[in-house]
């Protein structure tokens, strides 16, 4: 197996690691950084649960080699929000009870950000779009899109 040098920043902190070609970016973020927020739910790209945000794009880290995240700019669940400061999308998910098992909701809040940096006022279509490559196997996703739309309204500081 051949190895490479992976430099990649993640959450904000540089990080240089040795890699195996066929390691997935999955794996080093869970096994070789601790960063447990991306799930592994099919392995095939169908479910989205291993969506980290790598340079202003949602990816399937199930579907990347870790050498593809060389000089890359990455962000999982982990650097969003924090257990006493939590992100309006934090705060509404709770709120709203959208999170039920919280297998799919580090993946679900990861790409629902995303779409509220880009669109601060998204439509319920926009919302639907942005989390149709998330598969949620408990709550419906009714609550998902109204916590959406409260946090949006809450980050815009609309009264």
């Amino acid at each position: 197996m051949a190895k490479h040098l992976l430099k990649f920043t993640v959450n904000g902190n540089d990080h240089a690691l040795i890699v195996d070609s066929h390691e997935r970016l999955l794996d080093v973020l869970r096994d070789r950084l601790g960063l447990k927020g991306a799930k592994e739910g099919c392995s095939t790209g169908d479910c989205g649960i291993c969506a980290v945000i790598m340079n202003n794009r949602l990816v399937n880290s199930c579907l990347i080699f870790a050498i593809q995240a060389r000089n890359k700019q990455l962000t999982t669940i982990e650097a969003i929000g924090s257990e006493k400061n939590l992100h309006p999308l934090q705060d509404a998910f709770t709120k709203w009870n959208a999170c039920q098992c919280g297998f799919c909701i580090p993946a679900m809040i990861l790409t629902t950000k995303l779409l509220l940096d880009q669109t601060p006022n998204p439509s319920e279509q926009e919302i639907k779009a942005s989390i149709s490559g998330i598969l949620c196997r408990c709550t419906g996703y009714y609550k998902i899109i109204q916590a959406v739309k409260s946090a949006a309204v809450e980050i815009r500081g609309d009264d």
